[in-house]
């Protein structure tokens, strides 16, 4: 783990870089440290209503992590309103919540998870930029 983490630096994509690639599940791509996060959100709709919000888990090769025992929050901000969802493990790399919010140009998602109950050390956060125009609902 130590010699992965010294190699985070030299391995690490920037914000510009993820926007470029495909990612697996149609959503956004951001690095946490030596993980990759995919935010998927629903952006049916614009009104608040209770929508999916989805972090898929990978390492730097894009290989699944494991969320089993990892728990997390979505915190989404759109002009005043900010709704924050709970995450749980839900799937083998996924983590999953239900919360009301509403996908405008504007919304601000940022997203921290823990692993805390198998691995203490393992904590990462992304802020992401707003996100880019899509269509269709959150799915895994």
């Amino acid at each position: 783990m130590a010699s992965l983490l010294a190699a985070g630096g030299a391995l690490a994509h920037d914000d510009a870089h993820l926007d470029t690639q495909q990612a697996p599940h149609g959503g956004q791509l951001r690095m946490a440290g030596v993980y990759h996060f995919e935010l998927v959100l629903d952006h049916s709709s614009p009104e608040p209503k209770d929508k999916p919000v989805l972090v898929y888990l990978t390492d730097h090769a894009g290989q699944k992590i494991s969320a089993a025992g990892a728990t997390g929050t979505a915190t989404l901000l759109s002009g005043k309103t900010r709704a924050t969802v709970a995450l749980t493990p839900d799937g083998d790399n996924r983590l999953k919540g239900v919360g009301t919010y509403a996908s405008t140009p504007d919304s601000r998602p940022w997203c921290r998870s823990h692993w805390l109950a198998r691995h203490p050390s393992r904590r990462a956060s992304r802020r992401w930029p707003a996100p880019r125009s899509r269509q269709g609902p959150a799915g895994g």
